[in-house]
């Protein structure tokens, strides 16, 4: 791994924009968050193929793990999530961390939690369920998929906040990880640990926290 990769910019062809706007399940306002993004990780905690490079996080378990395929790679635990538990809809200054599935952005190497590894959250699926439920206007859901056609990335400023990642500890403490989830949402592990999955994965790697 060099970090070269790091000045890598993630692509989003119009054309594949459209397939992944195209491909959101079609919801009903009467469905709650919750069940809308059971039925997205159902789908999502499964390699898209046998030798898929993918990584699951579960909150339940404190646990990240790196997959090939069905086949378990690594595994790092305890990890931590938000102060503000999981859950499916986040919301700006909630310290949630987003429940979903998700593809990395970007790589930051120079972070002070040591290494930053971004994700595409807030993605189309909770632009769909924040509209539904109202925290998103129409005109909001609308300037969303506008800022992201022009940029290939979602907006980070909306009510739905942004900046979600997986990173190191940094300066952060060590033994409050061990411990408590501390994080503003993104999820954390060890510098070591940290180091070890990003030179495993790259830009456009799906991430599943469930």
């Amino acid at each position: 791994m060099t970090h070269n990769r790091a000045q890598r910019s993630p692509l989003m062809t119009r054309r594949r924009f459209g397939l992944l706007a195209l491909s959101l399940p079609f919801w009903s306002t009467a469905a709650p968050a919750s069940t809308l993004m059971s039925d997205l990780l159902a789908q999502a905690s499964a390699p898209r193929s046998p030798g898929e490079l993918w990584v699951l996080v579960d909150d339940s378990e404190s646990k990240l793990s790196i997959f090939r395929g069905d086949r378990l790679v690594d595994r790092f635990y305890p990890v931590s999530l938000g102060r503000g538990g999981a859950r499916p809809q986040r919301v700006r200054g909630d310290r949630a961390t987003p429940l979903g599935e998700f593809r990395v952005m970007r790589f930051n190497y120079h972070s002070k939690f040591h290494t930053f590894v971004g994700l595409d959250y807030p993605t189309p699926a909770h632009a769909r369920m924040a509209l539904e439920a109202g925290v998103y206007s129409q005109q909001d859901y609308d300037d969303y998929f506008s800022y992201y056609r022009r940029h290939g990335s979602p907006p980070q400023d909306t009510v739905l906040g942004g900046y979600i990642g997986i990173h190191g500890l940094g300066v952060a403490d060590p033994e409050i990880h061990r411990r408590f989830n501390w994080t503003d949402g993104c999820v954390a592990v060890t510098d070591r640990q940290i180091d070890t999955l990003s030179s495993m994965i790259d830009i456009g790697t799906r991430v599943v926290i469930r």
